[in-house]
């Protein structure tokens, strides 16, 4: 074993057979090593363990403690560094919450405005904020910030990262804000061309709207900036906790003043959670941990300068990732009540999607740059792999369940007050639609942040820009030969160019080999889930036979004998199927 590996590694230094592209070998501990040469790099793959055959060399694992509730209150201190493990689980948990408070306000708004103008107006009324953000910070600052302040600690200059992060947080403040303003005039002609089928009374009450999101972008830029310095510590509380705050703030604007000012409560409400969630609570921790913030201009500053580098291609390029909800906004704001039910399916679907592709990607964020960072790029290559591998077999398995479900689950979520049977159906079909995908939002979330980790931005960014080009026209065809419905289908489309693209790019820049994914897991998983899928929705046809009458009890036990059925299905399937991953997950969980 060791003498192949020291094989592998001379051809890294350019020795050895040109024609030999991949060794696949099986060691004591069950973990198989891909070593691929044609490529000139080396790549392990172990995205689920098994069990151990033989006499491990490697020194026994500390035994864990033995009381859950210690090691709990301890992951949830502000102070503690995370693993990639525990910081994936702190952040699914957080994902988890915020998107059912998330359904809540969904629920709440189609309870009370349903598809109406009301609800039109509020769902379009982010899209311009939205764009600023993105086009003037990058929408990751993030994400590029962690990079450059990842280069100052490990180099011990922690004193110019906390300059450098007054500098950026001075001199954006200013850019965007003044963006702020000129936008706060600009909105009734944005509002008018990128929704042309918004009648006068519509487009004046989105515009309204989107007057009062506009400063929340502020709250959170400052915010992202001071959560870079607490993701390079690894401390994963803050961003646990910001999302569930900015959620209840939207929540409990609307259930304080609605009944005064309308659907603009809760536009006002969306701008309290952002200050108090995801500016304040980043603040605070960034004080408690000893950062200082003070107004300095310095375009000569390097850590700008760099951030500025990091951040251009992020800013003159567009993402399909985000650019997806504003191009189906646009589409369906031809149909009456369009934008707001593809809203509101595409709300369901992001909770899921949520939990594999933000929490893991954010987690896995500054593991990936301090193992760039510190020049290792055998162990970055063999993370990226494995996370990549993890996700996309979770999302294959539970893309299936939530495809043959959508029908129950959508209408005990949405139905009731102004949001008919009819909607819940139209809006169930979308969530399917937009299920399949589940997967390839969740890679692509992976991959996209091994190029940021490493400092390139600018490849994504190009690939981006131009799948977005490529997939306007598949929207406009699709939306013109099926309606709405062509929409959703545009978008697994184009996601999955996305996806296929970061994936090829890595491959060929020698930084993640597409043959370190473990492709017979992922098969496993597929089959599993199209077989489990199927027996749940003909179980689920079958019941709605038998009890033909809507009701939320109704629905509530289709989708509990459903999950259930699906467990017993799918846990069975992938035990005869040979796969590690029921095992692997239990055992990480310590269940």
């Amino acid at each position: 074993m060791q003498l192949l590996r020291s094989a592998a590694k001379a051809r890294l230094l350019g020795h050895g057979p040109k024609n030999l592209y991949a060794i696949v070998l099986q060691h004591e501990r069950g973990v198989s090593d891909f070593i691929s040469l044609r490529g000139c790099f080396l790549i392990r793959t172990a995205p689920f363990p098994v069990k151990s055959r033989g006499v491990s060399t490697q020194p026994p694992a500390p035994a864990p403690q033995n009381n859950p509730a210690a090691r709990l209150l301890r992951l949830l201190r502000p102070s503690h560094s995370h693993t990639a493990y525990t910081a994936t689980i702190l952040l699914m948990t957080s994902a988890i919450l915020s998107r059912l408070m998330g359904l809540v306000r969904v629920k709440y708004i189609a309870l009370v405005f349903g598809r109406g103008t009301e609800a039109d107006a509020l769902n379009a009324a982010f899209v311009l904020p939205d764009m600023i953000s993105y086009f003037l910070v990058g929408g990751a600052a993030s994400i590029t910030f962690v990079t450059i302040l990842t280069g100052y600690r490990d180099t011990g200059r922690e004193a110019e990262g906390e300059r450098s992060l007054s500098v950026i947080l001075t001199t954006m403040a200013l850019v965007l804000g003044g963006a702020i303003v000129l936008a706060e005039f600009a909105a009734p002609w944005f509002i008018r061309a990128w929704f042309p089928g918004f009648d006068p009374a519509k487009a004046a009450l989105c515009t309204l709207l989107t007057r009062i999101l506009l400063p929340a972008q502020l709250c959170f830029f400052a915010g992202g900036v001071f959560g870079a310095v607490l993701l390079v510590r690894k401390q994963f509380y803050a961003q646990a906790v910001t999302p569930l705050i900015y959620n209840a703030g939207t929540i409990v604007g609307g259930l304080l003043l609605a009944h005064r000012i309308g659907v603009s409560s809760l536009a006002i409400g969306t701008v309290a959670g952002a200050l108090a969630g995801p500016f304040l609570i980043n603040a605070a921790g960034a004080f408690r941990v000893g950062t200082r913030y003070r107004p300095i201009l310095d375009w000569h500053d390097e850590g700008f300068r760099e951030w500025v580098r990091l951040s251009i291609p992020l800013m003159v390029g567009i993402s399909l990732v985000t650019a997806d909800n504003w191009i189906i906004a646009h589409f369906a704001s031809n149909t009456g009540g369009g934008v707001s039910v593809m809203n509101y399916a595409k709300q369901l679907f992001t909770a899921p999607m949520a939990v594999l592709a933000q929490a893991a990607g954010a987690a896995s964020m500054p593991f990936f740059a301090n193992l760039w960072a510190q020049n290792k790029r055998y162990d970055f290559a063999v993370e990226v792999a494995n996370s990549v591998s993890r996700v996309t077999a979770l999302g294959l398995l539970a893309a299936s369940g939530m495809i043959a479900l959508a029908p129950a689950l959508v209408d005990l979520v949405l139905r009731g007050g102004r949001y008919t049977s009819l909607d819940t159906a139209q809006t169930a079909a979308y969530f399917a639609i937009f299920s399949i995908s589940l997967c390839l939002w969740s890679a692509q979330a992976i991959y996209a942040r091994a190029f940021y980790a490493a400092g390139n931005t600018l490849v994504p960014m190009l690939a981006g820009t131009i799948v977005t080009v490529v997939s306007l026209p598949i929207y406009a065809v699709l939306y013109r030969l099926h309606g709405t419905p062509g929409l959703a289908i545009a978008s697994d489309v184009g996601i999955a160019l996305q996806t296929l693209s970061l994936a090829v790019l890595l491959h060929q820049r020698r930084m993640v080999s597409l043959a370190s994914l473990d492709y017979r897991e992922l098969a496993r998983c597929l089959a599993t889930g199209i077989a489990a899928g199927a027996a749940v929705w003909g179980a689920t046809l079958a019941s709605a036979h038998w009890f033909p009458a809507h009701s939320r009890w109704i629905d509530l036990a289709q989708l509990l004998f459903g999950s259930a059925l699906w467990l017993l299905i799918a846990g069975w399937l992938l035990d005869r199927f040979g796969s590690a991953l029921p095992r692997a997950t239990l055992k990480r969980l310590h269940l």
